[in-house]
């Protein structure tokens, strides 16, 4: 479980991480540096919103009746599934021009307002994040071993991903996102098929599937 954490917190980390980079580097390039105090805004309420909802299902469901929180965890672990499957092929489909389209919504929102271009990055980071909290809140619950491995995993990968991002953006390193992107794509299949069977297997304990 550790591994297959880690391995999601860095794929969705650095989803998030590219975000940030390709806005800030968009407004740095077209001396734009008054708006970045807007983009830091918007990601910041991205990432504690992600936060909360992390934390709201982990400890929420805890005082909960079985089949009630069974039913809660089931449906939050198959919401992640369609959430990360489809964003797979999503980005298979607009990787090449993911950074276009995300400039031109940044150069649309400059000229819309300060709320509107942390909304920009909002909607970009926020994105990730959530996939990222049904994600940990999936794997944290299916996973069999007890301890701090999961949640390590966790830190790991995102960790790997930030500095993977600020790194990206210095200049000090350069990867080949579309290979990152399709095997880390093929890593999250797998992962994605075992929270869906657990999801499967809640909802069959919440009495919702036979």
């Amino acid at each position: 479980m550790f591994f297959s954490n880690a391995l999601i917190g860095l794929r969705e980390g650095l989803e998030a991480a590219l975000v940030v980079v390709i806005l800030v580097a968009f407004l740095v390039k077209t001396d734009r540096r008054w708006a970045l105090r807007y983009v830091w805004l918007g990601v910041g309420v991205a990432v504690a919103l992600s936060v909360v909802i992390g934390a709201a299902l982990s400890f929420g469901t805890a005082g909960l009746p079985d089949e009630t929180a069974e039913l809660i965890t089931g449906l939050a672990s198959l919401l992640a599934v369609v959430l990360v499957t489809g964003m797979i092929f999503w980005m298979r489909a607009v990787g090449r021009r993911f950074a276009g389209e995300l400039t031109g919504r940044m150069d649309r929102a400059l000229d819309a307002g300060p709320w509107a271009i942390a909304a920009v990055a909002f909607l970009g980071v926020g994105r990730e994040g959530l996939e990222s909290a049904l994600f940990f809140f999936a794997t944290v619950q299916s996973a069999d071993e007890t301890g701090l491995a999961p949640a390590l995993g966790w830190v790991v990968g995102i960790g790997g991903a930030v500095a993977l991002g600020i790194a990206i953006y210095l200049g000090a390193v350069r990867i080949d996102l579309a290979t990152f992107f399709r095997w880390t794509g093929v890593g999250l299949v797998v992962v994605a098929a075992g929270i869906l069977a657990y999801a499967v297997h809640e909802l069959q304990e919440a009495g919702w599937l036979p």
